[in-house]
């Protein structure tokens, strides 16, 4: 009898357990920060349900909080100082080490930086913080924040996927976008056989005197040339040199890792702070013309 009551009683204990744990976890999910803190209003209501959502999840997915804040002032702190204070007081980091990265973007001044924490120091190097800065950029001088969060959340997920393998993206080891010079190369290529066929077209159609000879004596008039001597003479020889550097270090460096701070909480923090120039959106059309400049080069050499 009385092991039958142990068994009931542990039957019970059990279904109690099975239903108030998920209880728990539901609770200590919902007692957490917002991901998503839109102060300067950037943000529809239906954008800030989506990048919400998607922050959620890369943040659950990795045990790393993902981030975005958005504010009018900095309350006289600097971009860094504000998002180091943001994240420690706020309680944002998950996990023993609290590991999380925050993107502040402060339209008071035009500034924005970020703030890692925890394990997400390692996971965002210096160098891939750079990478990111390179994908956000032309979103944020457009004012296309929805776009540029929502970027935010996907490079998180990815430098995050890649830092589990033990080897973070650093500068010697970026992610390979190979399509992406290939693309403008071809489109380049493309306009600069365009332009170079309608020039050449325009050229030829202005030619209408000009009449095709087979060998290099036909253009000359008979008798204008009359060759009676013929002497080489060397006259000046000019010689440039120039000392060619040496490379005390074979090993390439790399610079790589993150550097760290320490916040007005005594935390270390990593991260970087950027300002906002809306002349990063003709980065893309810089390179484009950079391309077409060289082919059209060639083009008139040949």
């Amino acid at each position: 009898m009385k092991k039958t009551k142990m068994k009931i009683m542990s039957l019970l204990l059990s279904m109690v357990l099975f239903l108030f744990v998920p209880f728990l976890n539901l609770q200590a999910a919902s007692n957490h920060p917002a991901r998503l803190v839109d102060q300067a209003e950037l943000l529809t209501a239906e954008e800030q349900q989506q990048i919400q959502a998607k922050l959620d999840e890369v943040s659950e997915l990795h045990h790393c909080d993902a981030v975005v804040m958005t504010v009018n002032s900095l309350e006289g702190k600097t971009a860094t100082e504000y998002a180091d204070d943001a994240f420690d007081y706020d309680g944002y980091g998950l996990g023993e080490d609290k590991a999380g990265i925050l993107f502040l973007v402060d339209m008071g001044d035009r500034n924005w930086a970020t703030s890692t924490h925890g394990y997400a120091i390692t996971a965002f190097t210096d160098a891939g913080l750079s990478y990111i800065e390179e994908k956000l950029v032309s979103y944020l001088g457009d004012g296309e924040y929805a776009e540029a969060f929502n970027c935010f959340a996907e490079q998180c997920d990815r430098f995050l996927t890649q830092a589990e393998t033990g080897e973070p993206y650093d500068v010697d080891n970026m992610p390979q976008e190979p399509f992406a010079y290939a693309f403008w190369l071809v489109v380049c290529l493309a306009i600069g056989f365009v332009i170079a066929l309608i020039t050449a077209s325009i050229k030829r159609s202005k030619l209408t005197s000009v009449v095709k000879r087979t060998t290099a004596e036909e253009y000359m008039k008979k008798g204008s040339l009359n060759l009676t001597v013929k002497q080489d003479r060397f006259i000046n020889k000019v010689v440039t040199s120039r000392p060619v550097p040496k490379n005390d270090n074979d090993s390439h460096s790399g610079g790589g890792g993150s550097s760290t701070h320490v916040s007005s909480s005594g935390e270390v923090h990593g991260g970087q702070r950027k300002i906002l120039k809306s002349e990063y959106t003709c980065k893309s059309v810089i390179h484009f013309c950079r391309y077409l400049y060289i082919i059209l080069m060639w083009i008139k050499n040949c």
